[in-house]
């Protein structure tokens, strides 16, 4: 700040400036010169923003004297504004066919704003209009006309609206206006200006000093590369006593998440270790986040969606886990095992009545939960229905969040309480909308608060920082130590213009709006640049050379900077941070634990099969008890339908018995039967599946049950005789030490006394699946040689439409059509005979149920990446870190 413009300002003289941010630190700068100066105490320094001059002179004025016979307009807030832009819009032509109505608001607010500070909406109809330009010229006429009559005004207009009032009555004029860091003045800045003259006071014009502007431009390898770059050069800086450090990036939104991360690894990457005490950043980013994005309103809009019509279900599970209703920290643990189990019974989308059920039934147990939102429930039945105006909808919103008790027991964090406060804000800017909008349901009102929470970018204070991350505009008339400026490639900068489709092209150009034309862009980029070269000691232009495999160059407004690489320190990362901290001790531990002698595998006949794929699988899954959280899925799943299928066959062979029943029955009587079956099989399935096996789907699925059944019965009419003599047969079988319950699906005995064991597929895999030492399908084997030893097959039943039969291993040519007896099969290559194959099972499966019983646990996938690709307990075994290597897709397998 330079001494005359301390000067002015300790003298009473007001400073306005483009945006807060600069307001902000020339009051810092301000308040350090009377500190530097000497002085103990001085009035504070009258620096604000244009528009909240603006404001404050409308705000004089409406509680002065002036307010009456000037019948001064009351002002709409900018949500009271947007829902007024909205339902004109909806009640035009042009509206009725628009799919994105509350984005075509904005974008025609935006457009009003512009037309106004441009001076353009007397002019509009003077030019060419397009479609959009005369749907807007409409809704324009139409938008003043609903103003006026209301008494109402914008901020668009409010400039105008208050610089007549300047100098009149008790209205308070400042005696000097300093207009301080502006790259763009609009016409209504210059009428403003003007009035303010006219008024008697003295308005000039000042910037900032320039500085050194030691400056060089950098090649960076990409975008990654030049944020990491960035990022360590400002640490280097900081390493060096430099206090004031900017960081500019021309398309800050897009790269935003990708700066906080880099820039929070370089400066403290420890921040982001279990348990760890959190540093306090040395960095502030610019550009606020939609409000929507902060976990605590999120979790609000979850708890109104809820209470709503219905939500999805991973919506209601983040809900469930969120340390923002009461007992979320009490019940953290019980609520992670409830989300667990209710994944195993939902649907993906599920009503609050469902799922307190659920929870009721569950006994995970979560009593603070379930008397929340049972509270929640009867709240929405006696308040939420019916159509109401935003201040009630307001109102209500607020009881039912404090009913579901939000935010939560524990005490917030100062980001936490700050958000609490904005969302708060939000709500009450909601309540104001009865100025302009009539009653809506609940839905609507929800959906209309969602908008304006995610229009709103919120960013929490923090603490003054040297690192400030600034977009474009908000580097405006701002000064720094040391300054570097990304994105300036030749692709990226200048940056293309964005003329607004509502007003006539022709129109901006002519007005020279910035970026109204690819002319305005440049001279503003031209001017941005110009200013960046003096605004530090030492400034670093950079340009990635390479993004998305296309080749860049630096921008043209950068090229006569000479270039000059920046080689920034390497500094420890995350990964460097947790290496550095190491305690490693090596052990090689491939065994557990042996199970107790006698000890029961509630498992069966799935954790041979998990050791079979994978020794360590089976015991991560059946002795840790770790897997995968299931996914809800719409309809059901192949699981469920083969379940279906099982049950049903089941119901039927327990009334048929055999085949001489099966070719006596009539057609109508064996309808009646597989509709009974049918029915039953759904009444089993719908004790766990109640939404899922209702209604109009409870009869589709029946009837797809009956036909598939009926089909694969007129299968089994081209079989010798036979009878069912077990279905469902529950088993106590033992091997290898293991000692468990099985189920087998169905034995076959044939008039000589033949026994085969059959299990249900809806696709069978081939007969090979049964064979070798690690066999990929090892319960009919199991079954065999275990509850059936005299057993003459093994066959899949392939109950799939258009394709029924069995996939079988025989001893015997005779016993299923299809299935060739062992010794001719191509399979006997392995093993000479039956018997053979028979002892085999016997010693390979002994073999690997004994390996579980011991503990065996190595990472031992059979078949490396196939047997990895859909296991859950991955990032339990740490496959591919071992191996330094990534799932492959089938065509790359060797």
């Amino acid at each position: 700040m330079t001494p005359d413009l301390s000067q002015a300002i300790a003298s009473g003289a007001t400073v306005v400036t483009p945006n807060r941010r600069l307001a902000l630190a020339l009051k810092g700068a301000f308040d350090d010169a009377q500190v530097a100066s000497g002085h103990i105490a001085w009035n504070s320094a009258d620096i604000l923003p244009l528009s909240a001059f603006v404001g404050r002179a409308y705000e004089d004025a409406l509680h002065s004297d002036l307010a009456r016979p000037l019948d001064l307009p009351l002002l709409l807030a900018p949500a009271q504004e947007l829902a007024l832009w909205e339902q004109i819009i909806r009640g035009s032509d042009a509206g009725n066919r628009l799919l994105a109505l509350p984005e075509t608001a904005r974008l025609a607010c935006d457009a009003w704003q512009t037309a106004q500070a441009w001076r353009l909406a007397s002019r509009i109809k003077d030019y060419p209009l397009n479609e959009d330009s005369r749907a807007f010229l409409e809704w324009m006429r139409r938008y003043e006309r609903a103003s006026k009559s209301d008494g109402n005004t914008d901020a668009a207009r409010l400039p105008d609206v208050v610089a007549p009032l300047f100098g009149r009555g008790h209205f308070r004029t400042p005696p000097t206006l300093v207009y301080y860091g502006f790259d763009v003045i609009t016409p209504q800045h210059i009428a403003l200006f003007e009035a303010l003259k006219l008024a008697g006071c003295n308005v000039v014009s000042a910037g900032p000093p320039p500085r050194r502007g030691d400056a060089r431009r950098t090649a960076c390898k990409d975008n990654r590369d030049e944020i990491r770059c960035a990022a360590a050069w400002a640490r280097m800086q900081l390493e060096r006593g430099v206090s004031s450090i900017g960081i500019v990036v021309p398309d800050l939104a897009r790269h935003r998440a990708a700066i906080v991360r880099a820039f929070g690894a370089t400066m403290a990457p420890g921040n982001l270790l279990p348990g760890a005490l959190k540093q306090a950043l040395p960095f502030n980013v610019s550009l606020g986040l939609p409000l929507t994005s902060y976990p605590l309103v999120h979790a609000a809009l979850n708890v109104l969606v809820l209470a709503g019509r219905e939500i999805d279900f991973e919506q209601a599970s983040r809900l469930i886990r969120s340390p923002f209703l009461a007992g979320g920290d009490a019940e953290m643990a019980l609520r992670a095992r409830l989300d667990a189990a209710l994944r195993e019974r939902m649907e993906p989308v599920i009503r609050l009545e469902r799922l307190l059920a659920l929870i009721t039934r569950s006994a995970a147990g979560c009593p603070v939960l379930a008397q929340r939102l049972g509270a929640l429930a009867e709240y929405r039945k006696a308040n939420l229905f019916g159509a109401q105006m935003p201040s009630v909808w307001a109102r209500r919103i607020s009881e039912a969040l404090a009913t579901a008790g939000f935010p939560g027991e524990r005490s917030l964090d100062s980001e936490e309480y700050q958000t609490l406060k904005k969302w708060h804000e939000t709500i009450a800017a909601f309540a104001a909308l009865d100025r302009v909008v009539a009653r809506m349901g609940y839905g609507e009102a929800i959906s209309r608060l969602r908008r304006m929470a995610t229009g709103e970018l919120f960013q929490p204070e923090t603490p003054v920082v040297p690192i400030q991350i600034l977009g474009v505009f908000e580097a405006a008339g701002m000064t720094f130590d040391r300054l570097w400026v990304m994105g300036l490639s030749d692709e990226a900068w200048p940056a293309a213009p964005r003329p607004n489709p509502f007003l006539p092209l022709e129109l901006q150009r002519a007005a020279g709006v910035p970026q109204g034309s690819a002319a305005e862009a440049i001279e503003l980029a031209r001017q941005l640049t110009r200013h960046w070269l003096t605004a530090a000691d030492e400034v670093v232009l950079s340009y990635p050379q390479i993004e998305n495999d296309r080749e860049f160059k630096a921008s043209p407004l950068i090229e006569a900077i000479p270039e000059q690489p920046v080689t920034p320190k390497k500094y420890a990362g995350l990964r460097d941070v947790i290496h550095a901290a190491r305690s490693i001790e090596w052990m090689l531990d491939p065994i557990a634990p042996a199970l107790e002698k006698g000890a029961d595998v509630s498992a069966g006949t799935a954790a041979i099969k998990d050791y079979a794929a994978c020794p360590f699988r089976a015991f991560a899954r059946h002795r840790v008890g770790a897997e995968g959280l299931a996914v809800p899925h719409t309809g059901l799943d192949a699981l469920e339908r083969g379940t279906l299928v099982h049950h049903l066959l089941a119901q039927v062979w327990a009334r048929l018995k055999n085949k001489t029943a099966l070719d006596a029955i009539s057609a109508a009587d064996l309808d009646l039967l597989l509709e009974h079956a049918a029915e039953e099989a759904l009444a089993r399935a719908r004790r766990d599946r109640p939404e899922k096996l209702s209604g109009r789907f409870a009869h589709i699925e029946k009837h797809r049950l009956v036909c598939l059944a009926r089909d694969w019965l007129e299968s089994e009419r081209g079989r010798s005789d036979f009878t069912v003599v077990a279905t469902e047969d529950k088993r106590r079988v033992e091997i290898g030490g293991l000692a468990f319950n099985s189920r087998l699906d169905r034995v076959d005995a044939l008039p000589d006394g033949r026994h085969i064991v059959i299990d249900y597929k809806t696709n069978a895999p081939s007969p090979g699946a049964l064979l070798g030492e690690r066999p990929d399908e090892p319960q009919l084997p199991v079954y065999l040689t275990t509850a059936e030893p005299d057993a003459a097959a093994v066959a899949f039943a392939q109950v799939k439409t258009g394709d029924m039969k069995f996939v079988a291993l025989a001893r015997d040519a005779d016993l299923l059509p299809g299935a060739k007896a062992f010794s001719g099969s191509p399979y006997n290559k392995q093993h000479v005979s039956w018997q053979d194959l028979v002892a085999a099972w016997r010693a390979d499966l002994g073999r690997l149920a004994a390996g579980f019983a011991t503990g065996g646990a190595a990472v031992d996938p059979k078949n490396y990446p196939h047997t990895c690709r859909y296991c859950d307990v991955q990032p339990f075994c740490r496959i591919y870190e071992r191996l330094e290597n990534t799932l492959i897709d089938d065509e790359d397998a060797v």
